[in-house]
């Protein structure tokens, strides 16, 4: 199929999908956002929490906003967005983009090739998914990272 001069290769580096973001498969990298603190007490937090633990471990990386921890469980990497200081705040769309561009060089150090979220920053924390969208395209434009998005 031919694809006409201005469609652009990195439209389809977001797939969505409806369903339990934790039934993508094994070898999917995954991530979402939280707060200095991480206290991780609502949200799809509290499962990520749940399912990886590690709180002290990702605490130990004394990481600020605007910069990525990160766990390996197995064959994978959970990426913890560090979007806001405190769980009560509100993170800015500049330190979301940070994050991710942390998180874009940690994928790419690492051979991260699939990454699954869910409509980050969207839920308990309010940001609009179309700009944060437009921002993980811009971000991950020109890598060979797939993008799924689960959506319940």
């Amino acid at each position: 199929m031919a694809s006409s001069p201005d469609e652009d290769p990195g439209e389809n580096r977001i797939v969505y999908v409806k369903g339990d973001l934790f039934a993508c498969p094994q070898t999917d990298s995954l991530a979402h956002c939280i707060s200095e603190d991480c206290r991780m007490g609502a949200g799809i937090a509290v499962l990520f929490k749940k399912k990886f633990g590690g709180v002290q471990e990702l605490l130990n990386q004394q990481k600020k906003s605007g910069e990525v921890a990160v766990l390996k469980r197995d064959e994978r990497y959970v990426y913890y967005l560090i979007t806001k200081k405190r769980a009560s705040h509100k993170p800015t769309y500049e330190n979301l983009q940070k994050s991710l561009e942390a998180m874009k060089t940690h994928c790419l150090k690492n051979g991260v090739t699939d990454l699954s979220m869910p409509r980050i920053g969207c839920g308990l924390d309010r940001l609009q998914w179309e700009k944060v969208s437009a921002m993980i395209e811009e971000v991950f434009e020109g890598t060979d990272i797939k993008i799924t998005v689960y959506t319940l």
